[in-house]
């Protein structure tokens, strides 16, 4: 693991274009799909689920995951940063294609209370419109971060512990405070898989090597 840059420089286009490929993708769909039907998959399970407003801090904190996460990956070395961060992006095609053919919403409870967790929760709904549910991509990013961190080296076991309970955690934090319903959750897991599966099969992670390589002639 480098330790000369809290980043390595290498690393600076992978993590940048799955950034801007977020933003662009989870915020560009709503735009577009503003006036489309928007299907609910709530269903017997998500009754059974309770609203828990303490969950809002780890949805919250679930930015914090991601960050140090792909931080720590992208540090391991280059090919490990280079495959994980297209497999990312890849990920994040495959939301795309689910965003525009099957938009989602749901019906999220009425917040009461001034309490500093229903502050929280509040500031979400209003940050965070109830679109672009299926696949959960809170539940994509922490199972990505989860399944990466697993194969690294470079970093203790606690760490990889402190990751995979942050996950789990995650993912339940978008049914709990209601920003998801159940099947969202399994959508982000078997997308993040897919993401992998095409990254490995097609070696995209070549695609940000040449990159690095042009730019250093």
């Amino acid at each position: 693991m480098s330790k000369k840059n809290f980043i390595p420089k290498y690393a600076y286009i992978p993590l940048i274009s799955a950034v801007l490929f977020n933003i662009v993708v989870y915020n560009g769909s709503k735009i577009i799909t503003n006036n489309f039907f928007h299907h609910d998959f709530s269903n017997i399970i998500d009754t059974y689920i309770p609203f828990l407003k303490i969950f809002i801090i780890i949805y919250i904190l679930a930015y914090l995951h991601w960050i140090i996460g792909f931080i720590i990956i992208s540090k391991e070395n280059s090919k490990t940063c280079y495959n994980v961060m297209s497999a990312e992006i890849i990920a994040k095609l495959i939301c795309l294609f689910f965003f525009f053919v099957i938009p989602t919403t749901l019906t999220r409870p009425e917040i009461l209370g001034n309490d500093i967790l229903a502050f929280l929760t509040n500031f979400i709904y209003k940050m965070d419109d109830p679109v672009n549910l299926f696949p959960s991509i809170h539940c994509l990013e922490s199972w990505m971060v989860f399944r990466a961190t697993m194969k690294l080296e470079n970093v203790p076991n606690w760490y990889k512990w402190v990751i995979f309970i942050g996950a789990i955690l995650i993912c339940a934090s978008t049914v709990f405070v209601k920003q998801h319903v159940f099947i969202d959750i399994i959508g982000g897991i078997i997308v993040g898989e897919l993401g992998f599966f095409i990254a490995r099969k097609c070696k995209t992670g070549l695609i940000f090597e040449k990159i690095n390589a042009k730019l250093k002639k």
